[in-house]
């Protein structure tokens, strides 16, 4: 699944006409390469949901077939925040509570992350019992200048936390790219707003969220500055200015 139902606020006034994952970076729209990663790693279906000109993402983007993928779309009349949006999407992504895990990334980032790191996740919790395994495994980097102390806690054993009690180890921002299981929202109401972190903070509260840290290229495509920098790097190759280099010392 790709999120793409934000306003994009602080985009302004450039998402007042183009819905923000439909901004153009390196000549395509920014959701354009998360759709090619996600073919070439051989996830064929994505489910897209949106909301504030949601009918430009469908006509551009159409049935995803220029892309190698088959795009199913999750209308919502107001936005419903991540974790809502992912609840009503649930019927395109998983047929029950039981079903597979599936991937979702923030449609309005930019990343070599490998997707196909996704696949070997899936197979490690296929090797467990139900009740052991995960009920979210997400991608961390290191802390951009725009977000310096972080979102969660990743221990050497590859737990990721959210309190104050494993501040010892180091925090890291959440990249918006995760592998969840449908338990894991399968209890929200239907079409009403809800966040994804306090979701994520009851389930590592349980100790089943596990974490990665990604220490290759990742952007947050927030301001019209960003997607300046992401669109001189595509276009030129120039250096990331923000983008760090190497993992912040514990």
């Amino acid at each position: 699944m790709i999120l793409a139902a934000g306003r994009g606020e602080r985009m302004r006034p450039l998402t007042d006409t183009c819905p923000k994952p439909m901004l153009q970076a390196g000549g395509k729209p920014l959701i354009a390469w998360h759709l090619e990663a996600l073919a070439k790693a051989g996830f064929n279906h994505v489910v897209i949901n949106h909301a504030h000109l949601g009918e430009l993402i469908e006509r551009g983007l159409g049935d995803g077939s220029q892309y190698g993928v088959d795009i199913a779309y999750s209308a919502e009349g107001t936005a419903l925040e991540t974790a809502g949006g992912i609840r009503k999407a649930l019927p395109l992504l998983a047929n029950g509570p039981d079903s597979e895990p599936f991937l979702v990334l923030n449609g309005d980032v930019y990343t070599d992350w490998p997707i196909n790191h996704a696949n070997t996740v899936l197979q490690a919790w296929s090797a467990l019992r139900p009740d052991q395994r995960p009920l979210a495994h997400l991608v961390l980097v290191p802390n951009p200048e725009h977000n310096p102390k972080g979102d969660f806690y990743l221990t050497p054993n590859g737990t990721v936390h959210g309190d104050a009690e494993h501040s010892a180890h180091s925090a890291y921002t959440f990249s918006g790219i995760g592998v969840y299981q449908t338990s894991l929202f399968k209890d929200l109401p239907l079409n009403e707003p809800a966040k994804l972190a306090p979701l994520l903070r009851q389930a590592m509260a349980q100790g089943r969220v596990t974490g990665e840290l990604h220490l290759g290229l990742w952007l947050d495509i927030g301001t019209p500055a960003r997607l300046n920098d992401l669109n001189e790097y595509l276009n030129h190759k120039v250096e990331m200015k923000e983008m760090p280099k190497e993992s912040p010392a514990s």
